[in-house]
């Protein structure tokens, strides 16, 4: 092959890369405008006033398309499949409990993004942030409104395997006073100090401002743990734990559980665990759930699963009874107040 010819197949190998990255370029283009349409059928959504004191209220991130996706919004809590009012505040991540909020933002920069944690008062206005060192996943504030917590992922991108890496923090709205990573309490397991490198912890659900309950997984093992903040402790008492959610009334943990038979891939169910028995219920919900469920009363729990907006929200009863039920479509991340 001479010279020449070499040169014409360059050409039209380099024409033949650019028109794949172009059109690839304008595909995404297209997805993302369309995202910002709304459609027929679609949830009606409108900018309007969000408060996180207001009674009855369910405050969730929408994800409908439109130009109010990603937002804070509200809906009565009776009326799921209601109007959206939509707050232009927008999370990744979001919960709120006695008037406070916390948001995982992410920051888009001139050179990389970035992500951060917002507390936000119960009129989304931000209290003070901090900037995270990874991927936001989890978020929660204690009954009070006056402690938060989140968590983030350092390294790989999934619960499902094992090869990533969080980190956890809990701060006290009260003094400011920041626990960058709970990885730095001492943890018990089996009564006996324990400590590996490959220990980490994430999904905290609070008791009160002082306990809490999280998940700690260390020698390919999960264990839900009761956390002291004034201790600075983490003592394992259960094990296949992941992302607990507390009741209302404190005597269950609402979780998802790794069972056997299901792929690796997609591996949860979601259990109930009654703390003062350690008796454990499977709910109707027969799904993989990779989620941190939400108490919406003291029998009714609520979760995400994949949907054609990103995600829905589903309920079922805590007691092992009847079936799931779709409650809201193009949601994720809810909160109940009042």
């Amino acid at each position: 092959m001479n010279r020449r010819n070499r040169l014409l197949i360059l050409l039209v190998a380099v024409l033949v890369l650019g028109g794949v990255a172009l059109a690839a370029t304008l595909h995404a283009a297209g997805r993302a405008a369309e995202q910002d349409r709304a459609r027929p059928g679609d949830p009606r959504v409108a900018r309007g006033e969000v408060t996180l004191d207001a009674p009855g209220r369910s405050v969730f991130r929408n994800m409908a398309w439109g130009p109010h996706r990603d937002e804070i919004a509200s809906v009565p809590a009776a009326d799921p499949s209601g109007p959206r009012t939509s707050s232009g505040v927008r999370c990744l991540r979001f919960h709120s409990a006695g008037g406070t909020g916390i948001c995982l933002q992410a920051v888009h920069g001139g050179l990389r993004d970035g992500y951060r944690a917002v507390v936000l008062d119960a009129r989304l206005r931000e209290l003070r942030h901090y900037d995270l060192a990874g991927i936001p996943t989890r978020a929660r504030v204690s009954p009070s409104g006056r402690t938060v917590a989140w968590t983030v992922f350092v390294s790989g991108d999934s619960y499902a395997g094992t090869n990533f890496s969080t980190r956890t923090s809990v701060l006290d709205l009260r003094t400011w006073t920041l626990d960058r990573n709970l990885e730095d309490y001492r943890f018990f397991l089996d009564g006996r100090p324990h400590k590996a490198v490959d220990t980490n912890v994430w999904g905290v659900t609070f008791a009160d401002d002082t306990h809490f309950y999280a998940t700690v997984a260390t020698g390919g093992r999960t264990h839900l743990v009761r956390g002291d903040r004034a201790e600075r402790t983490l003592r394992a008492v259960h094990t296949n734990v992941e992302c607990p959610s507390l009741s209302p009334d404190g005597t269950r943990i609402a979780y998802k559980k790794r069972v056997e038979g299901a792929s690796d891939d997609a591996p949860w169910r979601l259990y109930v665990l009654d703390l003062r028995t350690g008796r454990e219920t499977p709910t109707a919900e027969r799904r993989n759930i990779d989620d941190q469920a939400v108490w919406r009363d003291g029998g009714t729990l609520v979760y995400a699963l994949p949907g054609d907006y990103g995600s829905d929200l589903w309920t079922v009863p805590a007691d092992g009874s009847g079936s799931p039920r779709l409650t809201m479509a193009a949601a994720l991340a809810p909160a109940f107040t009042g």
